[in-house]
């Protein structure tokens, strides 16, 4: 039961930062940087939104549900497999998981992440159209291939690879967000016109694969605050956040700069 309301919390944030993010009211925000939703949803991240949507989740109710996150999320993935996985990169250990919805995900990680103050760690998001395929549409395989280069850099690390494809859409909805880009929508707009948040994903699992592999401080590779605010707000100790700019090309580039300027992502590009 838990767990069941750990996992209701998260869809209604997420639902509520959809419906404030595609609002076209004013606010008492400051817009001049950044685009109306990015400015919400960083008052989100920031831990104030709830207060200015709805003040009664403020102070306790709120700081209760924070404190009892790590008991709620206990459990939540089980080990499945374990072997070696030679890469061109480094010869990597490999460990598969299994969450409560029945998903497998995978931890990549070199050395002794337990031993290691505070490991690399990348959280990566199944994309296999850009991790398979090649695709120039997005930057995801070219982050991939680079957090296994400075994994493999460093001897020690974790690369953490969740099975929620197209920002926690699908692989087929997210073939038909590409179709609606075709026609000049940009990534948020087309997963809104399907119904869907901005962004969907969960990282509860990563959290928890990360606790199994002992790492509780870590540096993260990453462009996302939003997965920033995750890995913080369920009880690991983020140290320094490692930008992750990677695989820039003409056919990504309108999308690098929504991400930047609709989902807050610090993406610093040319």
């Amino acid at each position: 039961m838990g767990l069941l309301k750990a996992h209701i919390w998260r869809f209604i944030e997420n639902f509520l930062l959809y419906l404030v993010a595609g609002s076209q009211e004013e606010a008492s925000i400051d817009e001049s940087e950044v685009g109306y939703g990015a400015a919400l949803q960083r008052r989100w991240l920031a831990g104030d939104c709830h207060r200015w949507i709805f003040p009664g989740l403020a102070g306790g109710a709120m700081n209760t549900k924070n404190r009892s996150i790590e008991a709620q999320s206990a459990g939540s993935v089980t080990q499945v497999a374990e072997a070696n996985l030679p890469t061109p990169f480094a010869e990597f250990r490999m460990r598969v998981y299994r969450a409560v919805d029945g998903k497998e995900h995978l931890a990549l990680f070199l050395g002794s992440p337990s031993e290691t103050d505070a490991p690399l760690v990348r959280v990566h998001s199944e994309c296999l159209t850009g991790d398979a395929l090649f695709s120039l549409r997005c930057d995801c395989g070219a982050q991939l291939q680079a957090a296994l280069e400075k994994v493999a850099a460093a001897r020690e690390g974790v690369v953490v690879y969740l099975r929620q494809e197209g920002r926690g859409i699908g692989l087929g909805n997210k073939i038909r967000a590409y179709s609606l880009q075709d026609k000049g929508d940009d990534t948020v707009e087309a997963n809104r016109k399907l119904g869907f948040p901005d962004d969907g994903r969960d990282y509860l699992p990563a959290v928890e694969i990360l606790r199994d592999l002992g790492v509780s401080r870590l540096r993260l590779m990453t462009n996302n605050p939003r997965k920033l605010h995750a890995m913080t707000r369920y009880g690991l100790d983020v140290r320094e956040r490692v930008p992750l700019v990677a695989g820039v090309n003409p056919y990504n580039q309108r999308y690098l700069d929504v991400k930047a300027a609709k989902l807050g992502h610090l993406i610093n590009l040319p």
